[in-house]
């Protein structure tokens, strides 16, 4: 076989989509030889008996997520020991719909099976093996191409795996399974618009409010209330009362006065399933926000909660498209421009403060309590909206992305994600795509890494976590930025609002005040598949660190270089004048400046009792005197405090004020190198034609 060239005329995609069918029709799972055969003669791939084994496996794989998802990676030995390579060397994985052969032959040349590859052309004096790849990819996107234009009632092909090697400079396959099935559900597309009504309520409605006890749904009016909801725009639906706490009621939803814009649903699970056929009903609100868990997480739910949805689902088919409904399992909804806060915890044990005069992120979580745990842990986030999704009986994590990605007042979102429903994984990769291409920083904790960890899911939300390796490269290559886990989630969230409109580039100036956190942060550039570097500083930068280090009498005691460890003894007019002197170099892009708060010259206490005044209200701080300098630059500063509780004052002052802060230099400089990677593939992907699919 001879695939030197990528040629799209060499694959008669509908031919080898009518063997498909043509399979499906037969009733049988697996491909026979005979059809595999011809599937293969029909891309233009035959098959051949090869003596080699084979080094290369490529697989089509339709899948409930994410559709047709396009693989590549290593074959026989190498595949046996993938999970020893770095991200981004094994097997890679890409969203047909999101991809193109040229493309996934970029995401592909990092791997450790293109280089053997690559190697073994070169020790055969052969051209590399790039246009032989390109063809194989291109066949075999013009295949999912082609069942994803079928007729949605036949069966697909549900996975396509071939095993190749190298021979005479060809792609040659030397074995080929694949099976045939029925097609991913799908369910009718949700008004995605009405998210509108949910986010900016003119109108608002609660179910299940105590009029004696603070049950959930008392709670919930009062935090509505004490966020500045006015009460003359909320109705309360409870029999036999006038008012709660001020709050009108009526005894049904047929009582309304008119039709909302969002109802509140708190009562008891088993009370929710004709509760919401009574909603849709009688048309009673534009969106719907039910609180309750235990709709899908037990198994004695899942039928039932099922069956809700379905229910949910034909609405959608009615005119005007019926509510839009979110959760259930759900904490709810903080949204500072619509006014309103319904989640069930009480402000007292989560003050939530304005950190930002501009909100410009939004955070949407399947777990509410991760947006709370996450919020408690960094209120200077402070996000503009806080949507908890649950178990998605109806709105998903694609709705809800491609509800936020065009929206300018949106520069950052942070997703926490289980599981996605049928085909969400595919419309979430398509919004977070738009939304990067739009200039967007998404960050994604994609949960269920483990066994243990998708199990766990199931039992949360009734999630189907899914294969992990797969989704989250398909979720890198769509543009988020996939943290591993909470604390990188934290970082690099926090990095994307401070950061957005900072220019981010791959040169890093770093600045400690002790040897091992300037040896940290060089040890953590490295992302695995990108790094940063650390350049010489130019004469003019060297002399200026070393003028001021004559000034403080430090000039015998530092090397001067980069990284640089500007000695214990270094004051915060040394500290912020060395980090201006690194920003002023044309060859760093940005500066991570360790604050040494334990040194002391250093002015990092709220208050010290041995120097009265010599604390972070001097003028001459570095809370005075950073804040200034970092917002002069467009260049990134982050501000190291490695340091405990004693110090949080320091930190959140600075915080306060807009410096990036971080309370670790290897953190610091990890996150800063997983944040400019995502900026410099953000850049790419904003540079190329918009995908056709």
């Amino acid at each position: 076989m001879t695939l030197a060239v990528a040629d799209p005329r060499r694959a008669d995609a509908a031919a080898a989509a009518a063997i498909v069918a043509e399979a499906v029709a037969s009733g049988q799972a697996a491909l026979p030889a005979a059809a595999i055969e011809a599937l293969l003669a029909a891309l233009g791939m035959p098959s051949q008996p090869a003596a080699q084994p084979a080094t290369l496996r490529l697989a089509l794989q339709c899948r409930r997520d994410f559709g047709f998802v396009l693989s590549a990676g290593p074959a026989g030995v190498d595949a046996a020991a993938e999970d020893a390579f770095r991200r981004g060397r094994g097997t890679v994985h890409a969203a047909a719909a999101l991809t193109d052969a040229a493309d996934f032959l970029r995401l592909f040349s990092p791997t450790i099976a293109y280089r053997r590859l690559a190697a073994q052309a070169a020790r055969e004096g052969l051209p590399a093996p790039d246009g032989a790849l390109q063809a194989a990819f291109a066949a075999l996107l013009a295949l999912a191409a082609a069942e994803e234009a079928a007729s949605p009632s036949r069966g697909v092909l549900r996975r396509l795996e071939l095993e190749c090697l190298l021979g005479g400079g060809a792609l040659v396959v030397a074995a080929c399974r694949g099976e045939v099935g029925a097609p991913p559900p799908r369910r009718r597309p949700r008004p995605i618009d009405k998210i509108d009504r949910l986010l900016h309520p003119r109108t608002l409605g609660l179910v299940g409010v105590s009029a004696t006890g603070m049950n959930f749904g008392r709670i919930i009016l009062r935090n509505l209330a004490a966020s500045g909801y006015p009460k003359e725009r909320i109705t309360v639906i409870r029999e036999g009362q006038a008012e709660i706490d001020g709050a009108r009621c009526v005894d049904s939803l047929r009582a309304l006065p008119h039709k909302l814009d969002l109802l509140i649903v708190a009562v008891a699970a088993e009370a929710v399933y004709a509760l919401v056929d009574e909603i849709i009903a009688a048309d009673a609100a534009e969106s719907v926000m039910l609180i309750p868990g235990g709709l899908g997480e037990t198994p004695a739910s899942r039928e039932p909660a099922a069956a809700m949805a379905a229910r949910i689902d034909a609405a959608h088919g009615r005119p005007g498209g019926g509510p839009v409904f979110l959760g259930g399992n759900c904490l709810g909804v903080v949204s500072h421009p619509g006014g309103y806060d319904s989640w069930f915890i009480p402000l007292e044990r989560l003050p939530k403060p304005n950190k930002r005069p501009q909100r410009t992120a939004a955070m949407v979580s399947q777990s509410g309590a991760f947006m709370i745990t996450r919020l408690s842990h960094n209120p200077w986030l402070d996000p503009r909206y806080m949507v908890a999704v649950g178990n998605q009986a109806d709105l998903t994590h694609g709705d809800l992305m491609a509800y936020l990605a065009p929206r300018p007042e949106v520069e950052a979102i942070g997703v926490y994600v289980e599981g996605f429903r049928d085909l969400d994984g595919l419309d979430f990769a398509r919004a977070v795509r738009a939304a990067v291409r739009r200039g967007k920083d998404v960050v994604v904790y994609k949960a269920g890494r483990t066994a243990a960890g998708a199990a766990a899911a199931r039992g949360h939300t009734a999630s189907e976590a899914g294969d992990y390796a797969v989704a989250e490269s398909v979720l890198r290559h769509a543009g988020a930025i996939v943290a591993e886990d909470v604390s990188a989630f934290d970082d690099l969230l926090y990095l994307a609002v401070a950061l957005h409109r900072k220019r981010v580039g791959a040169r890093l100036g770093a600045i400690s005040g002790a040897g091992f956190e300037a040896v940290s942060m060089a040890d953590s550039t490295d992302t695995g598949t990108f790094s940063l570097e650390l350049p010489a500083l130019a004469p003019q930068t060297a002399q200026r660190v070393r003028e001021v280090l004559a000034a403080k009498r430090l000039e015998a005691l530092v090397q001067i270089g980069n990284p640089i460890d500007i000695n214990p003894g270094a004051d915060d007019e040394a500290h912020v004048a060395i980090a201006e002197a690194f920003l002023q170099d044309p060859a760093i892009d940005a500066v991570v400046v360790a604050l040494d708060p334990t040194a002391p010259a250093v002015r990092a206490l709220e208050a010290s009792a041995l120097r009265p005044g010599h604390d972070i209200h001097d003028p001459a701080s570095t809370v005075a005197l950073l804040p200034p300098l970092a917002a002069r630059f467009d260049k990134p500063v982050i501000g190291v405090i490695d340091a405990g509780r004693l110090y949080d004052a320091f930190a959140a002052r600075l915080m306060d004020a807009g410096v990036c802060v971080l309370r670790n230099c290897a953190r610091a400089t990890a996150a800063l190198a997983r944040y400019a990677e995502a900026r410099r593939y953000a850049a790419q992907l904003q540079a190329r034609p918009e995908e056709k699919r």
